[in-house]
Formats: C-alpha cells, structure tokens, sequence
C-alpha cells in the first residue's frame, strides 16, 4: 500500500498533529463486549495497534483514550501502553476532550481523533484530523478526513498512526533507527554467543 494516493487535506492535516485520541470500543477493539457471570467485563485489544502507539509516543506525539464506557480493562491497557490521558464513562465526549486540549496547552488544528460511531462526531466535527475505522457508521465516516481499510480492533489504529508519521516524516527514520539498533544487537549477541563457546572450549582444556 506504500503507492497508495491519500486526499491533499488529510495529508496537510495529518502534518500538524501533536495529539492523537482514541476511542475504544469498535475502535481499539472490534466492538464485542463480554461479561462474565459476576458482570465483569472484557475486551481484546490488538497488539500492532498497541505497538504503534509506542511508535507514536516514541516519536514524540501525546495518545490519549475517550470512551464512553467505564471499564477496569481499559484502565488496565492504558496503563500498560502509556497513555497520556485516559478519560471514561463520558457520553459527552467535549467535556473531556476541552480538558485534554487545554490541559496539554494545544490547539484543535494539532488534535487528530479515530472514532466509529455517532458519540464520536462531537469531537470529530471540532479537531484538526478526523478518521474512521473501515467498519464505522456511514454518518462518521462522511464527516471524517481518512477512512481506515483496517477494520476497529484489526489494525485500524496502527494504519491511522503509520499514515500520520509517514506525513510527518517521522515514519522512515523510525524504521531505520529501529534496523541500526536490530542490527547492533544482533553483532552484540553474535560477539556473546561466540565468546561463550570460546570460554567453554578454554575450560574444557
């Protein structure tokens, strides 16, 4: 997909991001909640999407989460990934979002957002980059600036993330610094590995 041609105005607003939301259900999951017998509930969340938020962070972008739901497992993911705000059980997501934007001191225009249903227009309709997961409401999908292929909980994430450093230019250089240090383990690894043998061939001696 890298000879893929993106729309001029996704691209010019993906260049001025410094934040990034998210939602949760049907977004960094496929929608499906299940509860146990005790009304405990749980979801499955994708482990490339939580990789590029890594990326994301590494490269210098603050990730938060809006949901409207309250849910321990997704206290417990935003913790494990980092997030920078986390805000739950909001039907309203403004409120929150206005925390957010003034609480890191940005701009609407520097705010990107991934949702997939009505509750998310509210934002969608106010920051600077709007996208939607491939398998969101038609109604979201026409107010949004980039549409996923990736379906929510699939790697719809990792695609909106991968696409904004890419347009940033931050994509390439995270790759190559990635390879240099793959490629430094591996000889460190290799220069262990062969020491190792050689100090057990001494000993046998």
């Amino acid at each position: 997909m890298s000879d893929q041609v993106y729309p001029d105005e996704a691209v010019r607003r993906a260049q001025k991001l410094k934040a990034l939301l998210l939602d949760v259900d049907g977004v960094m999951t496929a929608g499906r909640i299940i509860f146990d017998s005790k009304g405990r509930d749980s979801r499955n969340f994708n482990v490339q999407d939580g990789l590029g938020v890594y990326f994301a962070k590494k490269c210098g972008l603050i990730v938060g989460i809006i949901t409207g739901r309250k849910s321990r497992v997704t206290k417990i993911r935003a913790r494990e990934l980092k997030i920078d705000f986390l805000s739950q059980g909001h039907k309203n997501k403004l409120k929150p979002y206005e925390k957010f934007k003034v609480g890191f001191n940005l701009t609407d225009e520097e705010i990107g957002y991934i949702g997939d249903d009505l509750l998310d227009l509210s934002i969608m309709s106010r920051c600077g980059f709007s996208a939607c997961v491939a398998n969101g409401r038609e109604e979201v999908k026409a107010k949004s600036h980039f549409v996923t292929n990736s379906t929510g909980g699939k790697g719809a994430v990792r695609e909106v993330i991968e696409f904004v450093l890419k347009q940033q230019g931050k994509w390439q250089k995270l790759l190559d610094n990635y390879y240099e240090n793959f490629d430094r383990d591996q000889k460190q690894n290799k220069r262990f590995i062969t020491g190792s043998r050689e100090e057990g061939i001494a000993d046998r001696s």
